[in-house]
């Protein structure tokens, strides 16, 4: 599965976590399976979505085990190994690898911010160093840094760097790496309003945080617009919008969560310093999923 391209739609996986603030582990296979039953062409567990950065290591091995276990194949598992320490990069990367990932999502070095050559520099060492396939994970608005264009087209000639998740929000940007890209490398949203843009320009799915809620819905977006049948994926895109809009109304995994808990997928527990959903917000998602069907009223 490791040679397989990624394309389509992708959850961004939330870690579901008991009332006393540990792995969930029934909770984590249940919506796993869900996922998978509805669609979805991969998973995507310990990115920020998944609130990895509240982690200990052996809790971050734990949920990727329990992820592949649970996908017994049926899907690659995309597993976040992201640290802006290239050496801890690696050692979590072999972890990873270790628990079963397909493949490895790294995002540009938070904090540090090193310049383009360094960001070459990061990659190509972790890429070198681990045999799993890396996916660059370019979102400046978490690492305050920007993967130019060229940058990631360098980084693409990498045997064992088969994607990115572009998540700059840049569509010109996006559209000079689908451009000129290697035929096996893969650019997926990492934005969801901006998914059916990024298809219709050549791209090829989507890092999806609004499917953890609507798996179907933005599964048969990517589908048809992969098919060309950009009339049907509009329509899917406008029915998606209010919750597009609502999922991030606070910082991201806030609104998803409380939207799976009002679901009755998971509890509404988060890692500080995130915190739950506000009070005043509660109706707006909650509207937001009646209107995906993810919810009746």
């Amino acid at each position: 599965m490791n040679s397989e391209r990624l394309t389509g739609c992708g959850t961004a996986l939330v870690t579901p976590f008991t009332k006393s603030g540990e792995i969930d582990e029934r909770s984590l296979r249940s919506f796993v399976d869900w996922q998978i039953s509805s669609g979805v062409h991969f998973l995507v567990p310990c990115g920020s979505t998944g609130e990895a950065a509240t982690m200990t290591v052996a809790e971050h091995r734990r949920v990727v085990e329990i992820t592949v276990e649970q996908t017994a194949g049926r899907v690659p598992v995309v597993a976040g190994a992201a640290s802006n320490d290239t050496k801890k990069a690696i050692a979590l990367s072999r972890e990873m690898e270790a628990a079963g990932a397909t493949h490895l999502l790294h995002a540009s070095p938070m904090y540090n911010k090193p310049p383009q050559r360094g960001i070459v520099a990061h990659f190509r060492t972790i890429a070198d160093a681990v045999s799993t396939p890396i996916i660059i994970y370019n979102v400046p608005g978490r690492t305050a840094s920007n993967i130019e264009a060229a940058t990631t087209l360098e980084l693409a000639e990498h045997e064992n760097i088969v994607a990115v998740k572009e998540a700059s929000g840049n569509l010109a940007q996006i559209g000079e790496i689908i451009r000129h890209r290697p035929a096996r490398f893969s650019v997926l949203s990492g934005d969801d309003p901006i998914t059916l843009q990024v298809m219709a320009d050549g791209g090829d799915g989507v890092v999806s945080v609004t499917s953890n809620a609507a798996p179907k819905l933005v599964t048969r977006l990517t589908e048809l617009a992969a098919a060309g049948n950009y009339t049907a994926a509009r329509d899917i895109h406008h029915q998606l919008a209010e919750w597009t809009t609502a999922a991030f109304i606070e910082p991201n995994p806030i609104p998803v969560k409380a939207g799976l808990a009002m679901m009755g997928k998971i509890a509404n527990v988060l890692r500080l310093p995130l915190v739950p959903l506000a009070e005043k917000f509660e109706a707006t998602v909650r509207a937001a999923l009646i209107s995906v069907g993810a919810l009746t009223a």
